[in-house]
């Protein structure tokens, strides 16, 4: 027994210096995608000529008022502080202002790793300084601030060291105090260490404010006047207060198109009410244990209410990652994904460019912060869910028939639904990634014109080359034309996204199946875009084709309307309105209860295919490449997670329905409640 019980030891000492080994290679990776991911960061901002460079250089001049530029919009603290590197304005100021800029994110991320929560995940804690490092470097508020005269990092940085590691109460508030002297919305911080007991680093604070900004007056009379009184906290220094840069409640309001006492009284309002809702959250987050959470809240109120909150300022959202959100495991991702996507990407790819969207996508950062202070549910400490959300239900697929085909346990088949939220994230995204790509995969008019000669070639030799008969026939055929030209430009993409809709509502295992093998299935068709550039019939010189859809064209400079600009015409080969129509017949007359659903499943992509041949737009050859990447799509995902079919459920078991858990052997249906709390009760 001592032997055995010897054996089992040595075992799992060797299982954790496994995993050890796993997580030490891990955060070295991580370490080195941040160090790559700076040095990016700094070729980009190196770049740029210094004239053209230094021509958005916000740094103060040498002599006369801070804000005579109509650049520079900072405090006259922070204005007398820079001031003295106006006479560096060279290119040893542009090389110094970048690497201080990523000198300073590294430290905050390193400093904000150490306020996680308690108790902290071995994982957690070896990855996430490298994590958030590598997330702040390529956030759009640490680009911006890499220019000179943007101090938005070092207040971060300020009220992290006071919060986490400056010893002693007034020290602590006199960094805190520094930080708010440069960005004055800081100063909410002080009401934050208040309410947590630390008063004396709260005085230390509103002290530290006042006696910065009272030197700063008597050293810049003039200048401090300017910021005070005539523009009231820096409102209207550096540019358009309307503008889509400042991301803040005050600018949303002007964006809107409100001014003077209709858009004052609003914004007083909004910002009690905001101000006062989230600093009550961020000491309740503290008082909970969770500081770095509370510290995040804090900053994306500040810089919400502030009149002036420039992107550059709300560094503050990436840190809110620290908060837990669902009681699934499964969601779990969603606020760190949506945190990633609204930090990094611009709001132009998070959204369509539709007016009707255009306030939220003015707003995409603010909206961010105001979600991460006042509405999003994060989980407290006392929560059961916080350590052991509810597991994932995966599935068990059966054997498969082909037993020739090689099986890589690669992924796991979920039961439940994914979150919507994050799918329609996702969704948006990825398919704003392949736009650009798709765009960006073009060639020269000669070179698709010779690959179009050639698949005509093998057409001809083949016998298939029907595109020019049938067009010329549907367009001898007004009403024939006019169905065909309403099926092209109509079901492309409202039959997939309703078939992902139906499979999402009523089938969310096989909706994961099905929305996996579609976007394979795209990213296959990408690389078709990009090794050849095709011109459709409707583009070949010579031919006779007629483009039924938009009319005679000139070759050298077509015209698609709106389109035109975004669009790739020689994105041909293979056809995705054909590969698209085709995963939704094959989706429907698998899945389809019913015949006649299965009769419209198999109808869609022949119809499809007759659209594209009959309208000009693809070759007959590229509907058969479309045909390709989606039966590769399908047989990737076969090979990655084995067949569509599942084990059957057990008997009296349902489907999970929206934000449930499916339920195992022997549990109720719904959310179960985690191990811990069933031992409990």
């Amino acid at each position: 027994m001592a032997d055995a019980a010897e054996h089992r030891g040595a075992s799992a000492t060797g299982h954790a210096g496994v995993i050890g080994g796993k997580l030490g290679a891990a955060r070295l990776l991580l370490w080195g995608l941040a160090a790559v991911l700076a040095a990016r960061q700094a070729a980009t901002a190196l770049r740029f000529p210094a004239g053209e460079w230094l021509g958005d250089v916000v740094v103060p001049a040498p002599a006369g008022s801070l804000y005579d530029s109509g650049q520079f919009t900072g405090t006259p603290f922070a204005g007398t502080v820079l001031r003295p590197l106006a006479g560096l304005a060279d290119q040893s100021l542009e090389v110094a202002w970048t690497l201080v800029t990523l000198l300073l994110v590294a430290a905050v991320g390193l400093v904000a790793a150490r306020g996680l929560p308690d108790p902290v995940p071995r994982r957690a804690a070896l990855l996430a300084a490298p994590g958030l490092v590598a997330l702040m470097t390529v956030s759009l508020p640490v680009g911006e601030a890499a220019f000179p005269g943007q101090t938005a990092v070092l207040p971060v940085l300020l009220v992290l060291l006071a919060v986490f590691r400056v010893p002693g109460d007034r020290p602590a508030g006199f960094l805190a105090g520094l930080a708010a002297a440069l960005q004055p919305a800081l100063l909410l911080f002080a009401p934050l260490l208040w309410s947590t007991g630390r008063r004396t680093a709260a005085r230390s604070a509103a002290v530290t404010f006042g006696a910065a900004t009272v030197l700063a007056f008597a050293a810049l009379p003039r200048d401090s006047w300017t910021y005070w009184v005539e523009q009231p906290a820096g409102t209207g220094l550096g540019g358009d207060p309307a503008a889509p840069a400042n991301q803040s409640v005050h600018g949303a309001l002007l964006r809107l198109g409100l001014s003077g006492p209709a858009e004052v009284v609003p914004y007083l309002l909004l910002a009690a009410v905001l101000g006062c809702l989230g600093m009550r959250r961020a000491v309740r987050y503290a008082r909970d244990g969770q500081l770095l959470l509370a510290v995040a809240v804090t900053g994306c109120v500040a810089v919400a209410v502030s009149p002036s909150g420039w992107r550059h300022q709300l560094l503050w959202v990436v840190l809110a990652v620290a908060g837990r959100v669902g009681r699934r495991a499964a969601d779990r991702p969603v606020w760190p994904v949506a945190v990633v996507l609204v930090t990094t990407l611009p709001s132009t790819v998070l959204l369509p460019n539709l007016a009707l969207l255009e306030p939220v996508r003015d707003n995409v950062l603010l909206l961010a912060a105001l979600a991460a202070a006042c509405a999003v549910p994060f989980l407290p400490r006392s929560s059961p869910y916080w350590r052991e959300p509810v597991p994932t239900s995966y599935g068990r697929p059966a054997a498969s028939r082909r037993q020739w085909i090689p099986l890589l346990p690669f992924w796991r088949r979920v039961l439940s639904r994914p979150n919507l939220l994050l799918e329609l994230l996702l969704i948006r995204v990825g398919y704003s990634l392949y736009s650009h790509i798709r765009a960006a995969a073009t060639g020269t008019r000669s070179l698709a014109e010779e690959h179009g000669s050639q698949i005509l070639a093998i057409e001809r030799v083949l016998g298939i080359d029907i595109e020019h008969a049938v067009n010329q026939a549907v367009a001898g055929t007004p009403w024939v034309e006019g169905f065909f030209d309403f099926y092209y430009t109509s079901f492309h993409f409202v039959v997939p996204l309703g078939i992902l809709g139906v499979l999402y509502w009523r089938r969310p295992a096989d909706y994961r199946w099905a929305r996996a093998s579609l976007g394979l299935a795209t990213v296959l068709a990408l690389t078709g875009f990009w090794l050849y550039p095709l011109a459709p019939p409707r583009l070949m010189p010579g031919l006779g084709f007629i483009d039924t859809v938009h009319g005679p064209q000139d070759l050298a400079n077509p015209q698609y309307g709106a389109m035109t600009a975004i669009s790739n015409q020689y994105a041909a080969m293979p056809s995705l309105h054909f590969g698209w129509s085709l995963w939704c017949g094959v989706v429907v007359v698998l899945l389809a209860p019913k015949g006649w659903q299965k009769l419209l499943g198999a109808l869609h992509p022949l119809i499809t295919v007759c659209a594209i041949v009959a309208t000009a737009n693809h070759w007959v050859l590229d509907a058969a490449g479309g045909a390709v990447v989606v039966g590769a799509g399908f047989a990737l995902v076969h090979v990655l997670s084995g067949p569509r079919r599942l084990h059957a459920q057990v008997p009296g078991q349902r489907t999970a329905g929206p934000g449930e858990a499916a339920a195992g052997p022997g549990e109720t249906p719904g959310v179960p409640a985690p191990a811990s709390a069933r031992v409990r009760s």
